[in-house]
């Protein structure tokens, strides 16, 4: 259903507001770079400082462009579920080909917690639904056990898992079964993923360098595991920059220097500092990105 290098995409600001067309034109330049899907709303969005019309307003704008083309994967979590299913309406309403829900934070609910939080959002909304699950950032675990409990209900589809732990789509694939959508969340083992059962990944680093890493999914895909490992090592020093410090900082300001957002985020992120962007500006030189 979903496969390759899906962007987690940043959320251009001017003036302290939602640069629109910057926005758009960044997804334009995503598509025509060879990018599978489009993530908006996500973390690297920004999602926790967005306003909900905000929010409402980047998915929208997503879809404009994106004209059924590639897939539109639209961030809707919340650690409220009602709040969640509100949001996860919306991209059913405007045509979004599924929602990305994390696990949700702060409020750290049991596993049973966790299943009755994705049970009400499923039942409230036909949409197909990805569990988001990044325990570094939501606190919590999903366990395997629990999405393979979810996993019964029609339209959870998949899991963007950024546990960091290669066990896992190995696991989750022998608990549920090969047709579950396994997307990996972390972009330096993008490529072990794959070996271990997943079908793409969920990229920060595609902000940036959206052919380098569609081209790297094209070919795992297509077998040819000499140049998905050539494409695999030559990013290795980006995927370690982009998260120098908290991310989208280091991020967006790498789209900064391809001159595609300004490098502003939200307080409580801070603009990424001067040893940080030289971490930044050596590793997009050694890509031959600048």
């Amino acid at each position: 259903m979903f496969k390759g290098s899906i962007v987690a995409l940043i959320t251009p600001f001017r003036d302290g507001k939602v640069d629109e067309k910057a926005f758009q034109d960044f997804v334009e330049w995503q598509i025509n770079q060879g990018t599978h899907g489009l993530v908006p709303v996500g973390t690297t969005g920004e999602s926790p400082t967005l306003s909900h019309e905000e929010h409402r307003l980047v998915v929208s704008l997503t879809m404009e462009v994106a004209k059924g083309r590639v897939p539109v994967i639209a961030g809707t979590g919340s650690n409220s579920t009602e709040e969640a299913i509100a949001l996860t309406r919306h991209a059913k309403q405007i045509g979004a080909d599924a929602a990305l829900v994390v696990t949700p934070y702060y409020n750290k609910p049991s596993q049973e917690g966790l299943y009755q939080h994705y049970k009400a959002i499923h039942d409230a909304v036909d949409i197909p639904i990805i569990i988001y699950n990044i325990p570094a950032r939501s606190v919590i675990d999903m366990s395997v056990a629990t999405m393979a409990r979810l996993a019964k209900l029609p339209n959870i589809v998949g899991v963007k898992d950024a546990t960091a732990d290669l066990a896992r789509p190995l696991r989750t694939r022998t608990e549920i079964s090969a047709d579950f959508c396994q997307l990996s969340g972390e972009d330096a083992t993008a490529t072990a993923f794959l070996a271990q059962g997943g079908v793409g990944c969920i990229s920060v680093t595609a902000n940036v360098a959206p052919a380098l890493c569609a081209q790297m999914q094209n070919a795992w895909a297509e077998g040819n595991m000499a140049e998905m490992a050539r494409i695999r090592d030559l990013l290795m020093p980006l995927h370690h920059a982009m998260f120098v410090e908290t991310s989208p900082a280091p991020v967006k300001y790498a789209a900064s220097l391809l001159g595609k957002s300004s490098p502003d985020v939200r307080l409580p992120l801070v603009p990424c500092s001067e040893p940080g962007q030289a971490i930044v500006r050596d590793a997009m030189a050694k890509v031959g990105l600048i």
